[in-house]
């Protein structure tokens, strides 16, 4: 599975440094080209030589060292995947925060590929609010984390803290790989973001969606193999779209004719976006002057989207839903399920901390058309988003 693999190893201060020398003998062992890059602070605990012996190419460590700055975009570019372990406390944080001092932050900030880390550090250290503050951040960025492990700790202590073991995170990158191929030849719509429905040149009818659920789930597809075309409302959130296809809309009207004109080819469809149910039934070419008296307008309801598809639907297409309710959350997914002809709905409802617009996390519960209930945990929209395609492929397995 690992047979021809570009794996970039990062590795930083931390007694868990030695492990990295049995991690990249077991990459080369498994067939992947391995490079290796170190801070400064990891010379104390693993010497270069030995991983450079390993993996049977140049370890880098300086930043300015011959060609090590042009290398730190190149190596970005050239990994299938970054391995950051083990990963420290003090490198976790700058990660977070986006600093640059040394030639492996370097690297990781230019990164076109996925990042995957492997904390280590003391149990204490581990459970401070600030470590998991970054943690979560560098989750929201996109970059995958695997678990410590309970064990022997370097101050003696017995407790979480330890890095995964070198044959664990083997076995996740086998996975990874695995992973990517699940969907080659699919093809994919996911609407995100909101919709404006004009009132006059000045004004529109709204809301909060910043469009970055949609966009996870879009990525996580690609991701996984499929041919993901993007239809994104307008929203703020910047990304690389790095593969999808990206249609951009403004009103309910618009994302309605790329979505209905898309669907015929897709196999996956996922209805993510926030749209706009009314819209004025006139918009005004002029701006709207304030007046001393009350003031009223007449709105008519735009087209139903996931409706539409469901009435287009044909066999072997998976048509996904999403219900963001305040109240009797469960009676309403479950009626928009049966009404919109999907196959699934996503449940998150406004009264759970951490889930609806504007933030980085989601709290979901997938209701399937064979009766299934899947409630998840307050995750990272990343995480969800696999969550949700993980489901998504279960369905195209029947």
């Amino acid at each position: 599975m690992l047979k021809g693999k570009k794996i970039l190893l990062g590795i930083t201060g931390s007694i868990a440094a030695y492990k990295s020398i049995l991690l990249v003998r077991q990459l080369v062992k498994a067939g992947a080209e391995v490079r290796v890059v170190m801070t400064p602070a990891s010379k104390d605990f693993v010497p270069p030589l030995t991983l450079s012996t390993l993996s049977r190419n140049p370890v880098l460590i300086d930043l300015f060292e011959e060609n090590s700055w042009s290398n730190h975009v190149m190596l970005g570019r050239w990994a299938d995947i970054m391995v950051i372990a083990p990963l420290s406390a003090n490198t976790l944080s700058k990660m977070a925060q986006g600093n640059c001092d040394n030639l492996l932050l370097a690297v990781y900030l230019s990164a076109t590929c996925p990042v995957l880390v492997a904390p280590a550090m003391d149990e204490d250290m581990w459970k401070h609010p600030s470590t998991k503050k970054n943690l979560d951040k560098l989750k929201t960025f996109g970059n995958l984390v695997i678990p410590v492990e309970s064990g022997d700790l370097a101050s003696g202590l017995v407790g979480e803290g330890r890095m995964a073991e070198p044959e664990t995170i083997i076995k996740y990158l086998e996975n990874f790989f695995a992973n990517k191929g699940q969907l080659n030849g699919k093809k994919a719509i996911v609407t995100a973001g909101p919709t404006q429905e004009p009132i006059d040149p000045v004004r529109f009818v709204s809301n909060h969606s910043s469009g970055k659920m949609g966009v996870a789930i879009a990525k996580e597809l690609h991701d996984r193999g499929a041919e993901v075309t993007l239809i994104l409302g307008p929203t703020g959130t910047a990304f690389e779209t790095n593969g999808l296809k990206l249609k951009r809309v403004t009103t309910a009207a618009e994302m309605f004719a790329a979505a209905t004109e898309a669907f015929p080819n897709a196999d996956i469809a996922v209805m993510a976006a926030a749209v706009a149910d009314y819209r004025p039934t006139e918009a005004q070419s002029q701006k709207i002057k304030k007046k001393d008296e009350e003031w009223s307008m007449e709105f008519t309801r735009t087209q139903d989207i996931l409706k539409r598809l469901g009435e287009m639907k044909k066999k072997g297409q998976v048509l996904v839903g999403f219900a963001l309710e305040t109240n009797n959350e469960k009676e309403n997914a479950l009626d928009k399920l049966t009404k919109k002809n999907a196959d699934m709905i996503v449940l998150n409802s406004m009264n759970d901390a951490g889930a609806g617009f504007g933030v980085d996390t989601n709290k979901i519960t997938i209701l399937s058309r064979d009766g299934r209930e899947l409630p998840f945990d307050t995750k990272s929209k990343q995480e969800v988003a696999k969550d949700i395609v993980d489901t998504i492929i279960s369905q195209l397995n029947g």
